[in-house]
């Protein structure tokens, strides 16, 4: 029985959720599958990707061919990675120890590299709306100017008008 780890869709027209899952490649895209190892939603920014990477680890050790864009989110997530260490770890190459350190190395860089990214995104939205409230301040700025002669123009014509009653 052939299995691929893929995405299941899931959530409402146009706004797409999906589970990541390994399944009998015979199956249909959101119809059955063997077991569920995490979900990608990319509606957020940076996308919510939540796995299990010792599960998916252990289906592509058992023969399971990702997708492209599953394969392309296990890479993200570091289970290739895990993998190939594993790999190294059978061959003698590595020890279990050195194994787990390198990933988790990997891991902490990893996670201050999105975390570089979320800071960017948040303060090049707060640039955005600093640059959008300036230009507000002149708009209005321009707008109080501009009223400013026709107002003293009505008062200093009811001021004649006044005066010449008088």
């Amino acid at each position: 029985m052939p299995v691929k780890i893929r995405l299941q869709r899931h959530g409402k027209k146009g706004k797409p959720f999906y589970w990541i899952v390994a399944a009998d490649a015979r199956a249909k895209r959101d119809g059955k599958y063997l077991e569920k190892l995490g979900i990608y939603n990319p509606n957020v920014n940076p996308a919510q990707i939540e796995l299990d990477v010792d599960g998916a680890v252990q289906w592509l050790n058992n023969g399971a061919q990702p997708t492209d864009t599953a394969r392309a989110i296990l890479s993200y997530k570091g289970a290739l990675l895990k993998k190939h260490l594993a790999g190294g770890v059978t061959k003698g190459a590595l020890t279990e120890e050195q194994a787990e350190a390198k990933f988790n190395a990997w891991l902490e860089e990893k996670a201050a590299k999105v975390q570089a990214k979320a800071d960017g995104l948040s303060k090049a939205d707060a640039d955005a709306k600093a640059k959008a409230l300036e230009a507000e301040k002149a708009v209005n700025e321009a707008r109080i100017a501009a009223a400013t002669p026709v107002v003293e123009e009505e008062v200093a014509e009811e001021t004649e008008a006044s005066n010449e009653e008088e």
